[in-house]
């Protein structure tokens, strides 16, 4: 799905700036808000390497003009090209951009390959909807290279591949070796209430852990700001076990799905980015599976 280009959309900017968090390793953070026609989308956490021969993308935004802005704004730090693109999971906001660095190699999990071939069109139609003008000439590319080993060396760049799950089917973290920055993708969220439309959140509170141990100088997030001590691994893991004892108790007291709705968030997490919004998705998403679980307990 593309839009014919319009004059309104020169007028659009995401105005990126890249924020430096290790030696050659750079940032851009979005906004913690829903997707809206006033951030085009851009509510995410993406970054880039150099190289010694070239520069590696990790995840490339919500549309073409992210990209193009991204790949515009690389070039004013680094006259190196762009060789390899990362992409950690297939939400929208984190492979839409594509199309812009479609010279350089696109790399993700089979898991996330798999999921853009089931939902990218949707995905991207969704987008369209959502965000208007900013998506105009954005269309589906796909990532061609799938990663299938533990470690790689990318433009001169040792990068170490996490293949987790939780956020998704198929999440990938990201360290680089020489910085020790660790690109956590959506399994971390900071400052930002966790989204949950694709979750298990079992899972999820698994990688969360195996996070937590690696070695890491930075992380990345995949929303919210940059942070040094883990903050952003213990802020998740406590969200989702509070989030996943309230529905399980919400479900064995007998309560209605817009009763759960309802329920008081805890004091901790009020300070969060759009809380209450995204604890309704969240019942949403999860509480029909949890009901069916949990009722043939209520009558054993």
């Amino acid at each position: 799905m593309s839009f014919a280009h319009n004059s309104m959309a020169d007028d659009l900017s995401y105005d990126l700036k890249a924020q430096k968090v290790g030696d050659g390793v750079y940032v851009f953070i979005g906004s913690t808000d829903h997707f809206n026609r006033e951030n085009g989308g851009n509510i995410v956490n993406t970054g880039f390497l150099i190289g010694e021969t070239g520069v590696v993308v990790i995840d490339t935004g919500p549309s073409l003009k992210y990209g193009n802005e991204m790949r515009a704004a690389i070039g004013a730090i680094t006259p190196k090209p762009v060789r390899h693109v990362i992409i950690t999971h297939h939400h929208p906001d984190h492979f839409l951009g594509n199309l812009a660095f479609d010279d350089a190699q696109i790399w993700a999990m089979d898991e996330t390959i798999q999921a853009i071939d089931r939902e990218g069109e949707g995905l991207l139609e969704n987008m369209y909807r959502m965000v208007g003008d900013w998506m105009i000439d954005t269309t589906l590319v796909k990532p061609g290279h799938s990663i299938n080993q533990s470690h790689m060396d990318l433009s001169g760049r040792k990068i170490q591949f996490m293949p987790l799950q939780g956020h998704t089917k198929g999440d990938l973290a990201v360290f680089d070796e020489k910085s020790g920055v660790l690109f956590s993708g959506d399994l971390a969220f900071h400052n930002r209430t966790p989204t949950t439309p694709h979750a298990d959140i079992v899972q999820w509170m698994h990688a969360l852990e195996q996070l937590e141990k690696h070695p890491y100088n930075v992380v990345v997030p995949g929303h919210g700001p940059v942070e040094r001590d883990g903050r952003s691994f213990k802020q998740t893991l406590d969200y989702l076990i509070w989030l996943r004892k309230t529905l399980y108790q919400a479900a064995e007291n007998g309560l209605e799905m817009t009763e759960v709705m309802r329920l008081d968030i805890p004091q901790r997490f009020q300070s969060l980015s759009v809380a209450r919004a995204e604890f309704v998705r969240s019942v949403a998403y999860l509480w029909p599976a949890i009901v069916e679980e949990t009722l043939p307990r209520l009558y054993d």
